[in-house]
Formats: structure tokens, C-alpha cells, sequence
């Protein structure tokens, strides 16, 4: 009997719908770009996880085409319209297929598409037929839509936030995948959701988060006879989409009654959570104050609202002024992306002094440039090599970059926004956070993964910017009221269940 043919290929990337750079085949090109057998060479990642497991079972994989980018604002119409049609026309010329797995994100959007994932499952739907199993591996940031679970056969999530699994959901899909096309399991899906859009900084899987007792909560289920996955999801905030909620998605074994049940249990669960969710939150001068109280370092500033991993630009100044501001004899290290000032920082060399007008240039709605002046102490080309995550094994490129001192405060300044697993972007420039005092990490969460077993204090501030530590005041176009934090309480509250049942009777 010939080997199994399973079709691999998507797009994956999170967007934001209040700032950032827009999401062009060039912010694809500078990360990731895989077309044909160049798939078969992933380093990490999801789709290496689905490598493995292919290779393990005797199947074949048919490399389509994957594109993964950093996250920025909404794909251009023309970026997502070029993408699709290449991996549909590598699916059409590939078939036929006995499986296809799409590794997505699930917190895209385009210009003229909402929910791209979702079109994109369709699509490929039309072309392989209804008994041809399709799986999706997700992040567990993702905005769970209808069309998601009812063109898919079966969608499965990131565990670990920090996420830590890339691979092994990988894995997971390919599993569920070929355990459906052989006949093993016969997938019924659930995802049942509530009004919840929170920010991720509650939202780590480890120690004692809401979101943590969440997850084990719902992962124990996959210890019982029938249940074949589960998945909690905990919505993308700075996406302004209709239906946007968090919940928990259930796969059962030809059951879909209780994957329903359980779906819904995870969701109710979720709500009666939801005010653990909100974090505490500190003004940028009042965090430096508590921080000098402290003694060492060094303290971290978390600056969430501007997240590149989340789609902001990362050229917020809005903490790093108010660090210049108190200047004392302390190291503080703060990273901006402006590739101007980069540009003129390579431009006069390093160890000479510049003058710049820095920041929210690449995203002016949040503020306006400071005025500095200082001394440029390392010109680098911006490449970095991610220790882990999403793109562990991979270079991350932030273009032109450069060090530059303002008494004894050094500015990490990026020509183009990269994702923050650890503190990589410092080291490759010769930055050692554990020797500051102060440390602006720009993201929700990988912060404690990167300063946990060195920080003295960590705070997160209240500052603008596209990805908030809050979404209370967050002025929403198209999620519809009520939803929580806006509301606190919603009576009579039912969470929205989707189901989806097999169209396929599985191979035997």
C-alpha cells in the first residue's frame, strides 16, 4: 500500500488592529518564507513538529508553501492575496491528498478579510473535497471563529505560555491527523466561549496564573477515554473583530455531545475567573520610585503596551522618557525601534555624538519624539538567533541597530520590530541586562521567562500604546457590548457554542 500523503502549509501571523507596521510580503521575506522542499528544512516550530511525526508513521509530506512573519498590524489585501493564491495552487497541483495540516496562528487579520484563517481553512476545504481530514495547530491566542471549526476537522493549541510547545503541537496535529485518516478516532469538536478580553498578563500556564488552573484544568480531561484534545483559549486583545471572546475547545471521539459539555464547563469556568485576569498596574515614575526602594537589580519596567509580539511597533518612548527624566548614577537599558535614528546613528559611527529626535515615528498615534542627545557605543546588523519559542533555531533580523548612551542609560535603538522570547536583542548588541538597575521589557509575558531568576522586582505600567495592559478603556469598533472588563458582570450570561460534526466516516 503506498504511503499517506499529508499537505503542509499556511501563513501564520498575529496582527493588531490599533497600531503597528502593516504586514507585507517583506516582513515575511526578512523571517520566514518556506516554499516547496525548503519546508522539509524547518529548524523549530510547528511545522517541524509535524515533520517528525509524518516521517515516524511512514507517511509522506507534501510541502506546500509557509510563511511566518513577527507580528505587526493587519497583512496588506495584496500580501494575503499572493500568499493564498501560491499555497492554493500548490495544493491543487499537489493533489490528490489523504490529510492536510495547517499550521496558522489564528490571530491574523488582512485589510479586507477578517478572519483569514478561517477563509484560508474553507478554501482549502473546496479544493481537497469533505472526506479529505484537515488540522490546524493554532496559538492559544487565537480568535476562534465559526468558520475555523466547522471547515476544519480538527484545531489544536499551544499549551504553554510562554509558549514553549511550538513543536510538540506539531506534533499533536500531525497525530490527530493520521490517527483520523487511518481510522483510529473519528473527531467531533466543540468550542464553547465567553465575553473575555483580557491582556496575556495574567495569562501564563505556569505557577499560580488564573489562566494556568485553567489549563490544567481542561488538560486533565485528556487523560480520559475519548477525548482526543483540548485547547484553551485565551483571545488576542488588540484585535477588533465581531465574536472576539475566550474559551475552551473540546475534540472528542465520535461524542459530540460531551465535547459540547465539557466545552462548556471550560467556558463557564473561564468567566467565574475573569477579574483574576486584570493586572495591577503602576505609572512609569511611580514603578522607578518603588524600584530605587529596592535594593539591586535589576527591576524590570514592563512596558506591555507596546508589544511588538503582540503588532506594536516597539517605538514607544513613553517609559524611556521617564527614565531619562530621573536620571541618577543607575544603568538602565530600554530598547526602541526607529530606523531613522538607527540609520543616523550608523551614519556618524560609533563613538561619536549624535542628536536625535527618537521615537514614535514608525507609529505616531501614541505619542511624539523626545529630544536626545548621546553617544554611540556599538553599531550591529541586527541579527540574533532566537534560543527558543516560535522560532527557536531561527535568526531574528531587527535591521540597523545601534547602542546608544545618555548618561547611563542605554538605548537599544532596532531599525524594524522582532519578537521578544528572551533577552537576545540585548545580548547580541553586548547589553547584559542582569548588570542594569533598570530594564524596559516590552512584552506581556516572556519577560518573567527571560529576568525571573535575576530580577529583584518587576511592575508593570500603565502606558499608551496598540497592545494595553488593560482593555477597559480600549474603544472597540466591532466587538459588540457587553464584554468583560467594560462590564463587569453580565446577568444571565450562557456561553456561544460551536460545533462541529465529521463529515468523513475515516479509512480503515
Amino acid at each position: 500500500m503506498p504511503s499517506l500523503r499529508i499537505g503542509i502549509g499556511g501563513i501564520l501571523t498575529e496582527c493588531n488592529h490599533f497600531g503597528g507596521i502593516p504586514t507585507d510580503l517583506s516582513r515575511f521575506e526578512q523571517s520566514e518564507l518556506r516554499r516547496g522542499d525548503a519546508i522539509l528544512e524547518a529548524p523549530g516550530g510547528a511545522v517541524a513538529g509535524m515533520l517528525h511525526v509524518i516521517a515516524d508513521r511512514g507517511a509522506t509530506p507534501v510541502p506546500l508553501l509557509f510563511a511566518s512573519a513577527c507580528p505587526g498590524g493587519p497583512v496588506t489585501a495584496e500580501c494575503y492575496a499572493d500568499l493564498k493564491a501560491e499555497l492554493l495552487e500548490r495544493l491543487e497541483a499537489a493533489l490528490p491528498l489523504d490529510g492536510v495540516l495547517l499550521p496558522l496562528h489564528g490571530a491574523a487579520t488582512v485589510e479586507d478579510v477578517g478572519d483569514p484563517e478561517g477563509d484560508l481553512i474553507r478554501e482549502v476545504r473546496a479544493r481537497v473535497g469533505p472526506a479529505v481530514p484537515i488540522v490546524a495547530t493554532l496559538d492559544l491566542h487565537a480568535h476562534v471563529t465559526a468558520e475555523m471549526v466547522c471547515a476544519a476537522d480538527g484545531l489544536v493549541a499551544w499549551e504553554t505560555y510562554p509558549h514553549r510547545d511550538s513543536v510538540t503541537t506539531g506534533e499533536r496535529g500531525a497525530t490527530l491527523l493520521l490517527d483520523t485518516v487511518e481510522g483510529r478516532c473519528r473527531p467531533t469538536m466543540a468550542f464553547a466561549r465567553v465575553p473575555v478580553i483580557t491582556s496575556a498578563l495574567r495569562g501564563s500556564t505556569e505557577g499560580d496564573d488564573p489562566f494556568a488552573d485553567l489549563m490544567r484544568m481542561g488538560k486533565s480531561w485528556e487523560c480520559e477515554p475519548g477525548v482526543l484534545s483540548v485547547s484553551l483559549f485565551m483571545v488576542h486583545p488588540n484585535l477588533d473583530l465581531p465574536g472576539m471572546g475566550s474559551g475552551g475547545l473540546v475534540i472528542t471521539d465520535n461524542d459530540p455531545d460531551r465535547a459540547a459539555a465539557l466545552a462548556t464547563q471550560w467556558a463557564e469556568a473561564y468567566w467565574e475567573r475573569r477579574h483574576e485576569l486584570e493586572p495591577t498596574l503602576y505609572t512609569p515614575a511611580e514603578a522607578i520610585r518603588r524600584g530605587r526602594e529596592i535594593a539591586g537589580g535589576p527591576v524590570i519596567l514592563v512596558e506591555a503596551a507596546d508589544c511588538c509580539g503582540g503588532g506594536a511597533a516597539g517605538d514607544s518612548t513613553a517609559v524611556l522618557s521617564a527614565l531619562l527624566s530621573a536620571a541618577r548614577d543607575e544603568v538602565g537599558l530600554a530598547p526602541v525601534v526607529d530606523a531613522e535614528a538607527a540609520r543616523r546613528c550608523h551614519a556618524a559611527g560609533e563613538g561619536a555624538t549624535v542628536s536625535l529626535s527618537l521615537g514614535f515615528h514608525h507609529d505616531p498615534v501614541w505619542g511624539t519624539p523626545i529630544e536626545i542627545a548621546g553617544e554611540v557605543v556599538r553599531l550591529t546588523d541586527g541579527r540574533f538567533l532566537y534560543s527558543g519559542g516560535i522560532w527557536g533555531g531561527s535568526y531574528g533580523e531587527m535591521g540597523p541597530s545601534a547602542v546608544l548612551r545618555v548618561g547611563r542609560v542605554f538605548i537599544l535603538i532596532a531599525s524594524s520590530p522582532t519578537y521578544d522570547w528572551k533577552d537576545e536583542q540585548f545580548r547580541s548588541v553586548g547589553l547584559d541586562p542582569a548588570a542594569a538597575k533598570f530594564v524596559v521589557a516590552k512584552n506581556p509575558m516572556n519577560y518573567r521567562m527571560a529576568y525571573e531568576d535575576c530580577a529583584k522586582a518587576m511592575f508593570i505600567l500603565d502606558t499608551p500604546g496598540p497592545t494595553p495592559p488593560t482593555l477597559r478603556n480600549v474603544q472597540f469598533r466591532h466587538v459588540a457590548r457587553p464584554y468583560f472588563p467594560a462590564d463587569a458582570d453580565i446577568p444571565g450570561l450562557r456561553p456561544t457554542l460551536i460545533r462541529r460534526t465529521p463529515a468523513i466516516s475515516g479509512r480503515l
